[in-house]
């Protein structure tokens, strides 16, 4: 664990599905909650003892309504992809049709059927956990994005229970607002997954899903929002209770409460800090993709400015003969100390491209930016991820100077005041 902790602490962080929480969120993760159970809504438990941890959870629901200015919240769920559960749970039954984004297309694999079109095992948690038949919006890969027109007709034709919005690859805000119009003729749930872009919407950026016709907005709390791994679902008062019984005793039991602790704390730092924050997340962004895209890297979407989010995607299919696909340049990246995810393309399946080795790598810029990094340090990434990947330099090498940029960059920013460091190994003595 040590080792870990030194490791990234010399090392530039660009996984878009991770952040680094502040010590105060920290801090509660290690309370005593960790030891207790608490079955069931504040008030309401199975268990004794548990005054101060509904205090706690009460006043966690009640920073979420806030944020998100939301009617209703569970804060229970355990994890993003139990979110998404609980309102599949909610809203539909095995065998109902859901519509959502495939996974080449950016979405999800809690999005996913169980099969492919052609029969291949995936376990997508929609059609293996919960027996749903998913089909899949039409997507535009110029625009890298659900394509209104051919997706509206879609959802007439299919006539889903239930169609989702939110993807894992999230450059753009998604056209909920037509979209959702749509659905309410076939009498369709409109729910949205924003487990990447919590913060950004918590910090009045990328859109407003419950103002655009969203029945439900869930989410897991460490990505965008910088909080611990858990989840959470922000929905109309209407659907309240359907979701409660989903939650509990449908798909947890007891729901890590230490972690409930830390959720409040990471959504009062959102209120205080959220929005200087998550616009500060989208500059860099774009700060990044500019820079990787003037030295000759292919970063999709660049007509448009190339995201509104902490996401970027760059095809290296152009580099296959010298360095290889996403998987390759992963590995490589991070014996430079640059830490990335390789990524499918959208048409990579038609090329014969698997997730093992895709044509494309995800970048995001959430926690460089929550260890104070701005637009001028995009530059210098920018730089290195061009020295290992198109100079051919040695990645032991640039390790060195990424390592030596990184020792000015060790302090969470945009949280509650600490003289512990972001990548600090706290020992219980």
């Amino acid at each position: 664990m040590k080792e870990h902790h030194n490791f990234f602490r010399g090392c530039i962080p660009l996984i878009a599905s991770e952040n680094v929480a502040s010590p105060a969120v920290r801090e509660a993760l290690l309370c005593d909650f960790a030891h207790r159970y608490a079955e069931g809504w504040p008030g309401e438990r199975v268990y004794a003892g548990c005054r101060y941890i509904d205090e706690v959870e009460l006043l966690c629901i009640d920073l979420a309504k806030k944020l998100f200015k939301a009617e209703f919240v569970d804060v229970r769920p355990v994890s993003g992809v139990i979110a998404n559960l609980a309102v599949y749970t909610a809203f539909t039954s095995p065998g109902d049709t859901m519509m959502a984004l495939s996974i080449p297309n950016g979405g999800h694999i809690s999005h996913a059927a169980m099969k492919t079109k052609n029969g291949r095992f995936l376990g997508g948690t929609a059609g293996a956990v919960h027996g749903l038949n998913v089909e899949y919006f039409v997507f535009d890969r110029e625009e890298m994005n659900i394509d209104v027109d051919a997706s509206a007709k879609k959802i007439k034709e299919v006539k889903p229970k239930l169609v989702l919005f939110g993807a894992s690859v999230f450059l753009f805000p998604h056209p909920v607002k037509e979209l959702s119009e749509v659905a309410r003729e076939v009498d369709a749930y409109v729910c949205y997954d924003a487990a990447h872009v919590a913060g950004l919407i918590a910090g009045g950026y990328f859109q407003d899903p419950l103002r655009e016709g969203a029945d439900t907005m869930q989410m897991s709390t460490h990505k965008t929002l910088p909080g611990p791994q858990h989840g959470l679902i922000a929905a109309r008062e209407e659907h309240g209770e359907a979701i409660r019984r989903a939650v509990f005793p449908g798909l947890t039991s007891n729901h890590h409460l230490h972690h409930v602790a830390a959720v409040a704390i990471a959504l009062a730092e959102c209120m205080k800090y959220g929005r200087e924050y998550a616009g500060q997340v989208i500059r860099n962004a774009k700060a990044l993709a500019q820079a990787l895209y003037e030295r000759g890297f292919n970063v999709l979407g660049e007509h448009k400015d190339f995201t509104e989010s902490h996401t970027l995607i760059v095809d290296v299919t152009g580099f296959k003969g010298k360095v290889g696909l996403g998987g390759d340049i992963e590995r490589l990246l991070e014996k430079a100390g640059i830490i990335v995810n390789r990524n499918l393309l959208p048409w990579d399946s038609s090329e014969g491209r698997s997730y093992l080795n895709p044509g494309g790598i995800r970048l995001g810029t959430s926690e460089v930016t929550r260890i104070g990094m701005k637009e001028g340090e995009m530059e210098e990434i920018a730089e290195f991820i061009k020295k290992v990947v198109v100079d051919g330099e040695k990645p032991e090498i640039v390790r060195e100077e990424v390592a030596e940029f990184r020792r000015e960059y060790q302090k969470v920013h945009y949280c509650f005041k600490s003289m512990t460091e972001a990548y600090e190994y706290i020992e219980i003595p």
